[in-house]
């Protein structure tokens, strides 16, 4: 099949190391790719050479000081490049492209499929964008979601189109459980935004560093709030044991040998990081929040702990309760590693390709 995949770039974050994955393996398959991004950022993660890739945004020349006019011109631009590539599939991801996917694909019988990564009502957020959605995805061949509990957001006459697929995770995190005397590191992972809430992580630590002063905590990423919470964790006097490394190109040989992974999240849907560290068996504590993405990853207290959203006493009960007992650390991380049954790449990536090509007429 030839397959147009629409997103926003490739700067690292959850969605888009999925796209890359599905990219690699399609290729791999004999599939060609067409991957259309709206803009080329900083920092992206590595595309497959044999991919093709289109920039679709408008030119600073083709740019004017009406939005309708750019809109316009924008759709257009989409419009033609489907047009040109004429793909037997687009594969759209979140919210707004989803939108333009469908409305550019439309009449040219090719079918289009989108897929709302995180929680829909943050996809979403406005009346107008819901009920624009709800009305534009009527026209849309499928609708791809990480977890059952977003098929509530949607209406009767859209759920026949629902589909749940689980996140193709990259086999550099399927390995044996490490062993040893781990780490006295707490580590998270993410864009370090208001949502990845990382802050949650600084202030239940700090009612305990004084009571555990050998451990450490490392928050990896990147994003807006960065240097604001280094500026927290520095009145905190804790700036010599919470640290910011940035991003990394080897995540899974940083936290390794850690001794807890934790997600503080607002909103979520199935959170690549907490699926990677569970499968490198890392003892995790992630907040229960919509759209019941680690509620699906975790029972609580056999292979994880699952924490109220924004709850700073809460989370830090549970850092307490694993930091206290050094036994548990180890066996909630061999519960964790089971997770790679679930998560065998060959049956996700198959189930993937089977719902792609499905489409082909």
């Amino acid at each position: 099949m030839r397959i147009a995949i629409l997103i926003g770039a490739l700067q690292k974050g959850g969605t888009e190391r999925v796209a890359v994955n599905i990219i690699d393996h399609m290729l791999s398959r004999g599939h060609e790719i067409i991957l259309v991004t709206q803009y080329k950022k900083e920092n992206e993660y590595p595309l497959n050479k044999t991919a093709k890739r289109i920039i679709s945004d408008i030119t600073e020349a083709e740019t004017t000081d009406s939005r309708i006019i750019n809109f316009y011109r924008r759709f257009k631009k989409l419009r033609r490049i489907w047009q040109s590539e004429k793909p037997d599939l687009i594969l759209s991801f979140i919210g707004k492209n989803n939108m333009m996917a469908v409305m550019t694909g439309r009449f040219l019988s090719i079918p289009v499929t989108v897929a709302v990564r995180g929680m829909p009502e943050a996809e979403y957020p406005s009346a107008l964008e819901k009920y624009a959605a709800f009305f534009i995805y009527r026209f849309a061949e499928g609708i791809l979601l990480q977890t059952e509990e977003s098929r509530n957001f949607f209406p009767p006459h859209l759920r026949r189109k629902l589909s749940i697929l689980r996140n193709p995770i990259s086999s550099r995190f399927f390995r044996e459980r490490y062993e040893g005397e781990r780490d006295k590191t707490i580590v998270a992972v993410g864009r370090i935004d208001d949502n990845k809430n990382h802050r949650l992580l600084i202030q239940a630590f700090a009612r305990l560093a004084d009571k555990y002063p050998e451990y450490q905590v490392i928050i990896y990423g990147e994003g807006d709030l960065k240097e604001t919470l280094k500026e927290e964790a520095a009145l905190l006097k804790l700036s010599d044991r919470i640290h910011f490394p940035g991003n990394s190109d080897c995540i899974e040989e940083d936290i390794y040998r850690a001794s807890i992974y934790v997600l503080c999240s607002d909103t979520e849907g199935s959170p690549n990081t907490l699926i990677e560290a569970m499968l490198l068996g890392l003892a995790c504590i992630a907040t229960d929040c919509p759209c019941g993405g680690p509620g699906d990853l975790i029972e609580h207290g056999e292979n994880g702990f699952l924490t109220q959203v924004r709850s700073i006493e809460k989370m830090k009960e549970n850092l307490q309760h694993l930091l206290e007992n050094p036994h548990l650390i180890n066996q909630i991380g061999v519960n964790a590693h089971k997770l790679k049954d679930i998560y065998d790449p060959q049956t996700i990536y198959e189930s993937w390709e089977k719902y792609l090509t499905g489409f082909k007429k």
